[in-house]
């Protein structure tokens, strides 16, 4: 699992989407982004489907979501 209070691109209030971590500024669940790129969806097919989502932090969940996945050698 990784830790999103490490990712400067996402943010998250018990609030707000029942407390689920989203895009800073916006409303779309960073498990949105997933789904549907899953789903057979682009990029910027997410970024025009979700227009308050910038490419800079799709870029930036990406990568902290690559990040969590790397194991470090032993």
């Amino acid at each position: 699992m990784s830790d999103w209070s490490s990712c400067p691109a996402v943010e998250r209030d018990p609030e707000r989407v029942s407390g689920a971590w989203v895009f800073s500024g916006t409303r779309v669940p960073v498990t949105a982004l997933f789904e549907n790129l899953e789903d057979g969806a682009s990029t910027d097919d997410f970024i025009e489907w979700f227009p308050g989502v910038r490419r800079s932090q799709v870029e930036a969940v990406l990568r902290h979501a690559e990040s969590s996945l790397l194991v470090p050698a032993e």
